[in-house]
């Protein structure tokens, strides 16, 4: 199984979900090159998106986009990785994030995922 299942959507149907994304939840953007490096998008208390261009893992991108997150919101983050993805697993786990739970594949992809939480008295990482 890979990492991050086949996308479930059509192009279109993902700048369309973004245009929503971009008026209604906060955005964080690292931009380089003229391009996207990273982006994170906060909706309440969930890390909605976090994503890293693979030609940019190991700048510290997703580190600096967790300690806004962070510092957003102080009270506390929850998010969805895939289970697959152990390489996102990991990077959650060093940043203070604790696995609370998880689904066999209710989701679109039908891909196993688990429910990630960090609250700032369980973890002494800000």
């Amino acid at each position: 199984m890979p990492a991050i299942p086949e996308p479930v959507h059509t192009d279109d149907e993902v700048r369309s979900y973004f245009d929503v994304v971009v008026a209604t939840k906060e955005v964080w953007v690292i931009g380089e090159r003229g391009g996207i490096a990273a982006l994170l998008v906060l909706d309440g208390e969930w890390i909605g998106q976090l994503y890293v261009d693979p030609d940019h893992f190991g700048e510290g991108h997703g580190s600096s986009l967790i300690a806004v997150a962070k510092g957003r919101r102080p009270g506390g983050l929850k998010l969805w990785a895939f289970a697959a993805n152990s390489r996102a697993r990991r990077f959650y786990e060093r940043h203070g994030f604790v696995a609370t739970g998880g689904t066999d594949g209710d989701n679109e992809e039908g891909a196993p995922d688990v429910r990630y939480e960090w609250r700032p008295c369980a973890s002494s990482d800000t």
